[in-house]
């Protein structure tokens, strides 16, 4: 088996995810993608002709994020008519699986370089009208099988079974915020982060967005928790409830809910991609490469409670890589909400200066279906950073999946 290198990893700021009110609201998704592609071609000299693959993710594949986003990027970013390209979706895990794939590709000796990514614009998505609020698409059969909530409600449910306070949820909100700061302030994310223009070429936004540096316990205190106002609304034209969904599965359970806001992940629009290929090609083009794929995994659990399935998909694929926690040096978990990340630190025992050290969602965002592909970005600048070798990668999805990556500096 080949080994799959990381050449390069790129990425726009995240902006305000609100139709009109963030900066990167007017753009077509496909422009704002194609802006990192030509980012990374630049930088890289690429020979766009050679790409096997363009591999994105994109969650919400309607209307401008529809007529596969991938393609449609490729060829708007200018590249070669011969590069090819295609869009996933694993709801917010798709950008980690772009590059699992990509990675994969190569590893098999069927790809000798390609480029994985992803990209949501949410402040699109958010005016699209759906017929459900749930993801089950409205499948009665399915829904008689397994209750699928809103992916909020599945982080109360959580909170309340694993006894997780509102305030130790907090806590780690504010701690989030607090390293957003500082690793803005100090340039931490300056490597990847591309500037973002309009068609006239005039700057839209070349820094975060989302943030509230100022964000404190109090503050958050002052918030009114988002899920349970959704508790007794229809889900769709059945007329059911979300009290209904839920006693379906746990007819017992008095949800205590805690998530809100300040420690839900934020609302973005955002796009990344990165760079791999094989060392042979690499050499050939003289790149050095700066990490390597140790191991991926994905995993699957109970679709109702959702959001689970991080700690799984980190011991899968450590056990694939032959290491242990002790053997990874930075954690990062997408804070979709705050119990996602409290659970995971807590379930492997991780020591939390380890983990999510730059801040995560709850003050950067997730623009869903790019968030991965951020993500992994960010620990390998983190790890060169630091100089550390090791970084683990991972994050949730609708659904009760997880798909993780280990990573290696070179």
């Amino acid at each position: 088996m080949n080994d799959a290198y990381i050449i390069d990893a790129a990425r726009t700021p995240r902006g305000i995810g609100k139709a009109g009110k963030g900066a990167l609201s007017e753009l077509h998704p496909q422009r704002l993608l194609a802006q990192v592609l030509e980012g990374i071609q630049q930088r890289n000299d690429l020979n766009t002709a050679e790409v096997d693959d363009v591999i994105v993710g994109c969650s919400t594949q309607q209307g401008k994020q529809g007529c596969c986003v991938g393609r449609m990027a490729v060829l708007d970013a200018g590249w070669d008519t011969q590069a090819p390209g295609f869009t996933l979706d694993r709801f917010c895990g798709s950008g980690i699986t772009s590059v699992n794939l990509a990675a994969a590709n190569i590893m098999s000796g069927m790809a000798d370089m390609n480029v994985a990514g992803g990209v949501e614009m949410m402040s699109y998505t958010g005016t699209l009208k759906g017929d459900s609020l749930v993801i089950d698409g409205g499948n009665p059969h399915l829904r008689d099988i397994h209750a699928q909530p809103h992916q909020g409600i599945c982080a109360d449910m959580i909170a309340t079974l694993d006894g997780f306070s509102r305030d130790e949820l907090d806590a780690l909100a504010v701690e989030s915020q607090k390293r957003a700061k500082h690793a803005i302030d100090n340039g931490y994310f300056d490597k990847s982060v591309l500037p973002v223009h309009h068609l006239d070429g005039t700057l839209a936004l070349d820094r975060e967005e989302f943030p509230r540096p100022g964000t404190t316990m109090e503050s958050l205190a002052e918030l009114k928790t988002v899920f349970s106002q959704f508790m007794d609304l229809p889900i769709d034209g059945s007329g059911e409830t979300f009290n209904q969904l839920v006693a379906r599965a746990y007819p017992d359970m008095k949800i205590n809910h805690v998530h809100h806001a300040g420690n839900s992940s934020g609302v973005v629009d955002g796009a990344a991609a990165l760079l791999l290929s094989s060392k042979e090609y690499a050499d050939s083009q003289g790149w050095k490469p700066r990490a390597k794929i140790r191991a991926m995994a994905t995993v699957a659990g109970s679709p109702t409670l959702m959001l689970n399935e991080p700690v799984p998909a980190a011991q899968k694929a450590l056990k694939k890589a032959g290491m242990t926690l002790n053997d990874i040096d930075l954690f990062e978990v997408n804070e979709a909400f705050s119990v996602v990340a409290a659970k995971f630190i807590r379930d492997l025992k991780l020591d939390p200066a380890k983990v999510n050290v730059n801040g995560g969602a709850m003050a950067l965002g997730h623009p869903i279906a790019a968030t991965g592909s951020i993500l992994i970005g960010t620990v390998l600048d983190e790890l060169e950073r630091r100089d550390l070798s090791t970084g683990l990668i991972t994050m949730c999805t609708g659904g009760g999946m997880a798909p993780a990556i280990v990573i290696e500096r070179v």
